[in-house]
């Protein structure tokens, strides 16, 4: 009798497990475990990634209300002008994102005002772009940090004017029908190929002292931050999870 018994609660457990874990595919966008994965050229860029900017021109893009985007590009790269931030006219949520940067190869400043930028998944949820090569400035606040929030594992930042690069995994915040959270965002970054954050959870949005959720569409614009400093990025896509 023991031993019926075990192996019908080991089989209700397997059922549940399974159950469990459809559902969870279902909710991050994954394909079920038992179907035959798509096929995708690895590129670069991936067959099925869309190509944010290509060194062409900012046509993707947009600052404030839906103007053009004011950024210069030279070079095969867009760099920061004083004309106030971009951000993609197109809407993501869960996402692999590649991007890569380079703060100016002249330095002026420290800590804080050192080739400072940011990419905002969602429009409020940044991944730090700073110089932080010799440069001390607060652990969370560095390059490839969540900014304000976690700092990065290690400091893995190129000389100035060198380029990097982040490969961001993002699963964005989901709320229920009255605006409580029901799962937080959370990020995997890596820069320069380097782990740097490591699936950690996203308190609330990045700006301010204290971070608080407020309920939001799953999809938002991606940002990119003017903050004095002429910052280049180039070669960005992006893969809807």
């Amino acid at each position: 009798m023991k031993r019926l018994l075990s192996c019908s609660l080991l089989g209700l457990t397997v059922v549940t497990f399974a159950t469990a874990s459809g559902s969870a595919a279902a909710e991050g966008g994954t394909q079920p475990t038992n179907s035959e994965p798509r096929v995708v050229d690895p590129g670069p860029p991936p067959a099925d990634a869309i190509v944010l900017f290509d060194g062409k021109d900012l046509s993707q893009w947009q600052s404030g209300s839906g103007a053009p985007a004011k950024w210069t590009v030279q070079d095969g790269a867009a760099v920061v002008s004083g004309m106030g931030g971009i951000s993609t006219k197109q809407e993501f949520g869960d996402c692999q994102l590649h991007i890569e940067w380079a703060t100016p190869a002249v330095v002026k400043g420290s800590g804080q005002g050192r080739g400072n930028s940011g990419v905002f998944l969602q429009s409020r949820y940044e991944i730090q772009v700073l110089d932080s090569y010799n440069n001390k400035t607060y652990f969370d606040g560095q390059a490839g940090a969540v900014y304000k929030q976690h700092a990065p594992l290690v400091n893995v930042c190129r000389k100035p004017g060198e380029w990097q690069s982040y490969d961001i995994i993002y699963h964005a915040p989901r709320f229920d029908e009255n605006g409580n959270v029901l799962k937080p965002g959370r990020f995997t970054v890596l820069q320069n190929g380097v782990l740097v954050q490591d699936n950690v959870e996203v308190k609330g949005p990045t700006s301010g002292p204290a971070p608080k959720y407020k309920p939001h569409p799953l999809k938002q614009p991606l940002a990119l931050q003017n903050h004095g400093n002429p910052v280049r990025y180039r070669n960005i896509w992006i893969r809807e999870l």
